[in-house]
């Protein structure tokens, strides 16, 4: 495992304190979309509209919205190509690819432990 000094105030990354840097980093990206778009971007470049049609249900605003914060994140890029209309594209940096490896170990857990979970909560509704 590789660690990295962090610069600037130890308060910034302390994920218990209400105002830190890191707080604002986790809150922005541990929502469904935003994991959903990095498992679905994986090792791909995909274009809006191929996002979208793979992510059943998100729409064009929340779509738009967690991409612009991936952008803002450092965890995509967004690529421009000049031509009329604009083609836009989207890939995962590395630190998105690194993002990446935890959303597939949530997946994995998903998968493993979805009769529990399911079980209990035909428990907890009856």
């Amino acid at each position: 495992m590789v660690t990295t000094q962090l610069t600037g105030s130890p308060d910034d990354a302390d994920l218990t304190r209400a105002g830190s840097l890191a707080r604002e980093i986790f809150s922005d990206i541990a929502n469904k979309w935003a994991f959903l778009i990095v498992e679905t971007l994986g090792e791909r470049t995909l274009r809006f509209s191929e996002l979208r049609n793979q992510i059943d249900g998100i729409s064009h605003k929340m779509l738009t919205q967690n991409l612009r914060m991936l952008e803002r994140n450092g965890l995509l890029e967004r690529t421009v190509h000049p031509t009329v209309p604009p083609r836009v594209e989207y890939t995962l940096t590395q630190a998105g690819q690194a993002l990446r490896a935890t959303v597939d170990s949530m997946c994995d857990w998903t998968h493993q432990h979805f009769t529990h979970i399911q079980a209990a909560r035909r428990r907890f509704d009856t």
